[in-house]
């Protein structure tokens, strides 16, 4: 499967300069047969807790809408974020759409960023997201639930690659890619890693860093082009890999659900 992970220079709270961003490089990926694309959290806005100003509501969403047209347009499937409006807070999702303009995916994070007052502001999710796209087993993560190592366990059961987008600062970049390859490690899946780049309104710095681990945890081999890296996984490259050394059969997570 061929997959392009973008690393969007996010205009602040501004959903039409980032659709308009987000457009030629959908197309760009679609002439080079990608078949899953996918971007930073909160995609069209940046991180931000302004929920008043960028919720929208899923039933007439914005967003949706716009990604699903995309989608359809250049036959393209697409993971992308948005704030959806729940009461007088927020649900920070990750979705996914096929290439027939349609939901396959809603996630909610389940782990919102307290050192932000992120907890203030979103509802914490409680369900995992699972999504069968050809042979492949997606699971839908965002940014800081990467540092909670249950969650990719749960979903390393049933997945083939579980995506983390993500708005994660330079200044903790090294924790970022470190945690990626953990996961992949831990779980022997592919563990692909969304990142932003730039300058965002709160004047915190972001890094290109979108990564994609195999599970022997070693960064595959990617193409540069037009904002992107854009990669080829193997469903048998798993298999293989748990043929010569699998140590995910050897967790004991009964014994473990009695520590935690």
């Amino acid at each position: 499967m061929k997959i392009s992970l973008v690393s969007l220079n996010q205009v602040w709270q501004n959903k039409e300069k980032n659709l308009q961003k987000i457009t030629k490089i959908i197309k760009y990926a679609s002439q080079n047969k990608v078949e899953l694309i996918a971007f930073p959290e909160m995609t069209l806005t940046g991180f931000s807790n302004d929920v008043s100003l960028l919720s929208e509501d899923e039933k007439d969403s914005f967003s949706i809408k716009s990604f699903s047209n995309l989608a359809k347009n250049y036959n393209i499937a697409i993971i992308f974020g948005m704030i959806s409006s729940h009461g007088n807070k927020g649900l920070n999702r990750s979705l996914m759409i096929d290439k027939n303009g349609k939901i396959i995916g809603n996630y909610t994070k389940i782990h919102p960023f307290s050192f932000s007052n992120e907890d203030k502001f979103f509802i914490s999710g409680e369900d995992l997201c699972i999504i069968d796209f050809h042979e492949f087993k997606i699971g839908l993560t965002i940014c800081y639930d990467l540092r909670f190592p249950e969650l990719y366990s749960a979903l390393g059961k049933n997945c083939h690659i579980i995506f983390n987008i993500a708005n994660w600062p330079k200044k903790r970049i090294d924790h970022w890619q470190t945690l990626l390859k953990s996961r992949a490690i831990e779980n022997q899946i592919f563990i692909a890693g969304v990142n932003r780049k730039g300058v965002d309104g709160n004047n915190l710095q972001y890094q290109e860093s979108s990564y994609c681990f195999d599970p022997s945890g070693k960064k595959i081999n990617k193409k540069l082009s037009f904002s992107q890296k854009i990669f080829e996984i193997n469903f048998e490259d798993i298999e293989n890999y748990k043929k010569n050394f699998n140590s995910v059969k050897d967790r004991k997570n009964i014994l473990y659900k009695n520590f935690l």
